[in-house]
């Protein structure tokens, strides 16, 4: 079958679905208060609805692979047998860039949609596992940006196998063992995560072992090859970059949950030896989950040594988040938060200071990605504060707003392309104020929108000409999105 046959007939699949999907969500989902309720339908009647443990249960976060598996009764597939459709699109848009990439200063708008298929076999003590994703991008123009994290057409995000033990010599153990393509998250995902809000998500070819009791601690290894995504050719790995760590977790202590980890990353893919990065990472994530009528926290320590091409690395991060949640209805919680990433000082001493934050996502901490995503986790200093709220079931409203500031005014301003090495420019980035709405109907249709407004700072204003500000760049900009996900 031709190549683009099989993209149109993909594509045309995830749309029919979709609107299967709403038609039956306003019917099957119907309450007298107006919100749906879970198991009114008489599909959640069938028989295997929920999804046995898929082979990357254990990899990634639960949202990531639980939902209604509504083809399955419809299609009398067997137990052992998964198989399950996902479709999200994305409007989103934004003023007066400041990227160097965007000289003309106009609009960026765009339509995100990735589509992803799970097709996975379950056995009691070995599974399979194939996830393929399509990610593409509609309305860009010239000067557009877009880059492989929001476009990745017809690609092998996920295709593994894993080996599960129960009961390890009647110790009460459990060990997974993960060979092949795979997703990770690790922690709160600042260095490694499987993607939601961007439209791409990291992967990577290798090998992942854990050992686990129950939910109290877990031991993780893993050394794999990073996938490297292209547009429109297969996805591959290259043998020139390698990726390894550990990572132990544990919540034995009271209101004290505990990460620790180590990530080593070798990446000599560039013909710049400069680029070469040659790290150690070494972290630890202290944290308590948030409580009625109690105060709960978040601290964060990173840091990391080794090489930047042949010069001396060594960068830290440091994040820390205090809640307290009211007993009040909505059920407020207030935190407030601080993050700092050291930047680079003198492009040219023997010294590269830049934090790096390897194969982490920005969005839950900062602001929307996307096309937009100003701030990377480098060379910033930031304090801030958030307000979420939950006026209803399945409904969760957040107010953000963060002060920016450059860690040092000598570095470059995150991937931008802006940097002032003189330091005259100052380090007064801006702030940010962000209203979120979103509204998970139930675990197969998702509603969410946004506002950003971002007040440019002073270090805009004084850019030098050199810097490739483009015209307007240092006026105050709007991002603006709608997204709809739905899942069968």
């Amino acid at each position: 079958m031709d190549a683009n046959v099989r993209k149109k007939k993909f594509k045309a699949l995830a749309w029919v679905g979709g609107l299967a999907l709403i038609a039956w969500g306003g019917m099957a989902y119907a309450s007298t208060d107006g919100f749906p309720q879970a198991g009114d339908g008489w599909l959640e009647r069938a028989s295997g609805m929920q999804p046995a443990e898929p082979a990357d249960a254990v990899l990634v976060q639960t949202r990531e692979w639980k939902w209604n598996r509504y083809l399955k009764p419809i299609l009398h597939l067997p137990d052992w047998l998964d198989l399950g459709l996902e479709h999200r699109t994305r409007f989103e848009t934004y003023d007066r860039p400041w990227r160097r990439s965007q000289p003309a200063g106009q609009t960026d708008s765009q339509i995100q949609q990735r589509s992803r298929v799970r097709l996975g076999l379950n056995g009691r003590y070995v599974k399979f596992l194939f996830e393929g994703q399509d990610a593409r991008v509609h309305l860009d123009g010239v000067e557009s940006y877009v880059t492989t994290a929001i476009r990745n057409e017809m690609d092998v995000l996920q295709l593994m196998a894993s080996f599960t033990v129960h009961n390890v010599l009647e110790t009460g153990l459990r060990t997974d063992l993960h060979v092949g393509r795979l997703t990770m998250d690790f922690g709160r995902g600042r260095l490694i995560i499987r993607n939601d809000y961007r439209n791409t998500s990291n992967a990577f070819d290798g090998v992942h072992w854990q050992l686990a009791r129950d939910k109290h601690w877990r031991l993780r290894l893993f050394l794999v090859e990073p996938v490297l995504r292209d547009v429109v050719q297969p996805d591959e790995q290259s043998k020139r970059s390698v990726f390894w760590g550990s990572s132990f977790e544990t919540n034995y202590m009271l209101r004290m949950r505990l990460n620790a980890y180590y990530f080593g990353l070798n990446d000599q893919r560039s013909a710049d030896v400069g680029r070469h990065r040659t790290y150690s990472t070494f972290g630890t994530r202290l944290y308590d989950e948030p409580g009625t009528g109690r105060i709960d926290y978040e601290i964060e320590s990173v840091w990391q040594t080794g090489k930047r091409g042949n010069v001396n690395h060594f960068a830290h991060f440091q994040h820390i988040d205090i809640g307290y949640t009211l007993n009040l209805p909505w059920s407020p919680r207030f935190l407030i938060h601080y993050d700092y990433a050291s930047g680079d000082r003198n492009a040219r001493d023997s010294r590269h200071s830049a934090f790096d934050t390897l194969f982490g996502a920005r969005r839950f901490d900062y602001m929307p990605t996307g096309n937009f995503g100003p701030f990377f986790r480098s060379n910033f200093s930031s304090p801030g504060w958030r307000v979420i709220a939950v006026p209803c079931r399945g409904c969760e409203v957040q107010l953000k707003h963060r002060v920016w500031y450059l860690a040092t005014s000598r570095g470059a301003f995150g991937r931008n392309g802006l940097h002032d090495p003189t330091g005259g420019s100052g380090n007064f980035l801006g702030h940010d104020l962000e209203l979120r709405v979103q509204w998970r109907t139930n675990e197969n249709l998702e509603f969410e929108l946004g506002h950003t407004h971002w007040f440019k700072g002073s270090y805009f204003d004084r850019l030098p000409g050199s810097a490739g500000l483009p015209p307007g760049g240092n006026r105050d900009s709007d991002y603006f999105y709608l997204q709809t996900k739905f899942r069968l």
